[in-house]
C-alpha cells in the first residue's frame, strides 16, 4: 500500500513539474507523446477509483503476478482506446488543463487507495483480486510509465528507489527468472519489458531467458 502510494505520487510530482515544452516530446511509449502518456495515467487513474468501489463476492482469482497479461506483440494503436487517447490529450489544448485533471483525479485515486481495505475483494478485467495485490500490481504500472515519462527528459526526477526495487521483484516473478545482478533495477525494468535493446553481453549475462524476453504485460 506504501510502495503505491510512493510511486504513485512520484509519478504524478514529475508530471507536474513539467514545462509545457516538454509535453510534446516523445515519451518511451511508442507512438506516444508525453502529453499522450499522461492522458493514459488519467485513464489508469479513473480504472483505480472504478475498480476500488467494485466490491467481489468471490474468492480471488489472480494476484499481482497473475493480473498481468502477457501479450505476443505490442499495442499496435488499433485498439480503440489506445486510438483515443492521442486525441483526447490533444483536445486538452494547453498542458495546464491535463495536469490540473490529472491532479485532480489521481489525488482522489491515491486517497481512495490509501483508506481502502487491502483483504478487500475487487473485481476489474473479469478478475477477481485483493486491494493489496491490486495495488501491488499498480507499483510495477507506475514505475514503468514513470520510466516512459522520463526517456527523453533527462532533467525530470526518476522513480522513487524502493519502488524500482519492488517494480523489478514483481517483474522477475512474471518472468519466473531473475535478472542478473549485474543490471540495475531501471536496466531490468526497461531490457524485461522491450522498452531498450539488448547488448550482446547483456544477452548473453541473461542466458535462457533473453529467448522470453521481451516481456510485453497487458
Amino acid at each position: 500500500m506504501e510502495l503505491f502510494s510512493r510511486s504513485w505520487t512520484a509519478l504524478r510530482t514529475a508530471v507536474a513539474e513539467l514545462p509545457d515544452e516538454d509535453f510534446e516530446r516523445a515519451s518511451g511509449c511508442t507512438g506516444w507523446l508525453v502529453r499522450d502518456l499522461v492522458c493514459h495515467l488519467l485513464i489508469d487513474a479513473q480504472d483505480v477509483l472504478i475498480t476500488l468501489v467494485t466490491p467481489a463476492g468471490t474468492e480471488p482469482t489472480a494476484d499481482s503476478v497473475s493480473y498481468w497479461d502477457l501479450l505476443d506483440g505490442p499495442p499496435s494503436g488499433e485498439d480503440p482506446l489506445d486510438a483515443l487517447i492521442p486525441r483526447l490529450a490533444a483536445a486538452y489544448g494547453e498542458p495546464r488543463w491535463l495536469k490540473f485533471h490529472l491532479d485532480d483525479v489521481g489525488s482522489a485515486a491515491g486517497r481512495a487507495a490509501e483508506l481502502a481495505d487491502p483483504a478487500l475483494r475487487v473485481s476489474t478485467q473479469d478478475k477477481v483480486l485483493t486491494v493489496g495485490d491490486y495495488l501491488s500490481a499498480y507499483v510495477l504500472e507506475w514505475t514503468l510509465h514513470h520510466l516512459d515519462l522520463i526517456a527523453h527528459l533527462p532533467s525530470a526526477a526518476e522513480p522513487p528507489a524502493e519502488t524500482l526495487t519492488a517494480a523489478r521483484a514483481l517483474l522477475e516473478e512474471i518472468a519466473g527468472s531473475p535478472f542478473p545482478a549485474t543490471f540495475t533495477d531501471t536496466e531490468a525494468l526497461l531490457i524485461g519489458t522491450g522498452r531498450r535493446a539488448l547488448s550482446e553481453a547483456e544477452r548473453a549475462a541473461l542466458g535462457e531467458l533473453s529467448a522470453r524476453l521481451p516481456l510485453i504485460l497487458g
